[in-house]
């Protein structure tokens, strides 16, 4: 299941609607909007959480996962050792990371890919990955419609 920065994970790409992701992958496990009126997918079996923006037209625009097969330039995530990895993915350019730690979890993000690692114990447990905001303080759509 292959990340693709600034674009989405595997088939899913950042701007489909949710009929273009139900295409891909069926009706989701559950459904439910949150505080923001973003609609959120969960498909239990890819481990994956989806959220509709509400503001931009009920378009993908992040995606949270820990499927065991997740990877980034070839490098599996889920479970391995967050500065091996980090040490990995700064190998293929990208740098300039930012750490927050949160009680027992710390993620650590990369802005111009919007991509986050999250690990727990040292162990990457999740990734979040958005679709990214151009010089027109606008988001990048990448999917486009037939």
């Amino acid at each position: 299941m292959k990340i693709n920065l600034k674009t989405g994970i595997a088939e899913l790409v950042f701007g489909m609607k949710q009929q273009d992701v139900e295409g891909v992958y069926g009706k989701p496990d559950r459904q439910y909007k949150d505080d923001d009126n973003n609609i959120i997918y969960l498909y239990n079996d890819k481990y994956l959480r989806l959220t509709f923006y509400e503001d931009e037209d009920m378009k993908l625009g992040y995606i949270i996962g820990s499927h065991p097969e997740l990877e980034l330039f070839d490098v599996k995530l889920i479970g391995k050792d967050i500065k091996t990895v980090q040490e990995a993915i700064l190998a293929k350019g990208i740098k300039d990371w930012e750490t927050e730690t949160f009680d027992t979890v710390d993620n650590v993000f990369n802005e111009s890919n919007w991509l986050i690692l999250q690990s727990e114990f040292g162990k990457i447990i999740r990734v979040e990955v958005g679709a990214i905001i151009n010089d027109k303080d606008e988001f990048d759509w990448k999917f486009k419609s037939k």
